[in-house]
């Protein structure tokens, strides 16, 4: 679907200027697709997104709002891997052809960059290279990807915590006020 949108926005893929050389989709999410050009003097990413993005926004219209990136396809796949993990920046690469795996490593301010909402940005990089990917910060400690249903738990251990300090509070003021109130044994020893 997503090529075929291509394909009719762009003169230049139906044309075959530029090719798509893949696509990695979470339907009415997003979609990265990479592009290369055949011609001389074409520009792949250019192309598709048109003037003042005219051309990608039209498929964006086509598919709901799902967002799209566009990245140029190389083969260096040090390289295309790097690209693949836009938005993320000075990403460092490291290759197990063998495994297909790679390792890479970011800056810790591009992680949540890198590995995207829930992974989904990571999700997408693997499918689009055919690489396993994992990501490490620049010391190379995997950072944890937190499910939506790990946070949902820590909400809710913070709200139970919360409560349980709330009730901790009023029984130690109750404490406090008995305390500071004159006690009824000391009035009748004093009657007495």
């Amino acid at each position: 679907m997503v090529l075929a949108l291509f394909k009719r926005e762009v003169p230049e893929v139906s044309s075959g200027a530029v090719e798509i050389k893949a696509i990695a989709r979470e339907a009415g999410n997003r979609t990265k697709l990479a592009v290369i050009s055949t011609q001389i003097g074409v520009d792949p990413v250019g192309s598709c997104v048109g003037q003042k993005g005219v051309r990608v926004q039209a498929v964006i219209d086509e598919l709901d709002g799902e967002k799209i990136d566009i990245i140029q396809f190389s083969e260096d796949k040090e390289k295309f891997i790097a690209s693949a993990l836009a938005p993320a920046e000075n990403v460092k690469v490291k290759i197990n052809e063998k495994q297909a795996e790679v390792e890479v490593f970011v800056a810790e301010d591009q992680l949540s960059l890198a590995i995207g909402k829930e992974g989904q940005n990571v999700r997408l990089a693997a499918k689009l290279t055919g690489f396993r990917i994992d990501i490490k910060d620049i010391d190379g400690k995997t950072p944890k990807v937190r499910e939506k249903k790990d946070v949902e738990d820590e909400e809710e251990i913070s709200k139970k915590k919360k409560a349980v300090k709330t009730v901790k509070k009023a029984k130690k003021e109750e404490s406090e006020k008995e305390k500071k109130s004159p006690k009824k044994v000391k009035k009748e020893k004093s009657k007495a």
